[in-house]
């Protein structure tokens, strides 16, 4: 399996306090990142011979795994909570957290308390939704390591020695296939069918749009292999300021589509791209296609591209 690059669906021109500067970092570097080095472990791990890989071996990926895979889930959810006002949440939202916490104020006490005392380290803090009390927590998530965040486990296999040791010894093995062998498998179906129907955080899905995008690690494995012709029609601003691009790429000024569309030829399909995959981007390429060109928009766009790692070479957006 490959983990996706998922589009950054913040506005982060639009931030309070925030820059550009910073959010374009955090996306590119830091979640792009983790979603690289997940991709890189899962791939050893599909080509693993288990029976032949040494324990730390083992152990070191599934741990490196967890913090990865938490690492792209829990900064998702980060980007996906940015962009509003502020101010107090919603009626039913406020009436959740009173029950939860007694007031408002008094889950934002702890949740600031818990925030400024990782000032300085690492770490993350979250409001959960435990489905089985009912009711909000403010938890940790230091560095990641904690169970797969939205998770919720169907099975568990309990190895500490306490679970064994008084019939077994110190052979887990034999542990380990007695317990294999006394699974219900019919309560691991329900409790299954359950988490089926707990919906995912919001907005994880793709937003509406009113014409059909492409993923960008989709559109760089077309780009290598020449299937596609992609356009950056980032504003002139964004690309002087940062002066890159994705290399096989062409930069053209999107307020100019109907001069430099005839460059493009009817025959391959056509991805275009902005700097976050919002309105420029797709504007761009709803304007190809009333031209008749196969034209789709990249979703997360210039920096969805960042964060696969895809090289890029200096340009300042003057052709």
């Amino acid at each position: 399996m490959k983990y996706e690059i998922a589009p950054i669906w913040c506005r982060p021109w639009l931030l309070h306090g925030l820059s550009e500067k910073l959010i374009e970092s955090h996306y590119e570097n830091n979640y792009g990142g983790a979603v690289r080095k997940l991709n890189a472990i899962t791939a050893k791990l599909e080509a693993a011979d288990f029976e032949k890989m040494l324990a730390p071996e083992l152990n070191g990926l599934k741990r490196e795994q967890l913090l990865a895979l938490n690492s792209t889930l829990l900064h998702e959810i980060y980007f996906a909570c940015l962009g509003g006002e502020g101010g107090r949440p919603p009626k039913v939202f406020a009436d959740a957290i009173t029950e939860s916490f007694g007031s408002y104020e008094r889950w934002k006490s702890e949740f600031v308390a818990m925030a400024k005392a990782l000032s300085g380290g690492s770490g993350w803090v979250l409001m959960s939704y435990v489905p089985r009390d009912k009711r909000l927590i403010n938890q940790y998530a230091s560095e990641h390591p904690q169970a797969i965040v939205t998770g919720m486990p169907v099975l568990a296999l309990d190895m500490y020695e306490h679970a064994y040791h008084i019939d077994f010894g110190a052979n887990a093995a034999a542990y380990i296939d007695t317990w294999f062998r006394n699974i219900d498998w019919a309560v691991v179906q329900g409790r299954y069918q359950d988490a089926a129907q707990t919906l995912p955080p919001r907005p994880l899905e793709q937003p509406e749009f009113p014409i059909p995008g492409i993923r960008v690690d989709e559109v760089k494995a077309m780009l290598d292999a020449g299937e596609i012709q992609v356009i950056d029609t980032r504003p002139r601003h964004f690309v002087s300021r940062q002066q890159e691009i994705v290399d096989g790429v062409k930069w053209r000024d999107p307020e100019r589509v109907q001069e430099w569309a005839s460059e493009l030829s009817k025959e391959q399909p056509v991805a275009v791209y902005c700097a976050y995959g919002f309105h420029i981007g797709c504007k761009t390429a709803i304007a190809l296609r009333d031209a008749g060109f196969d034209a789709r928009f990249v979703q997360g766009g210039h920096s969805a591209f960042k964060a696969l790692g895809a090289k890029t070479r200096k340009h300042d957006g003057s052709d």
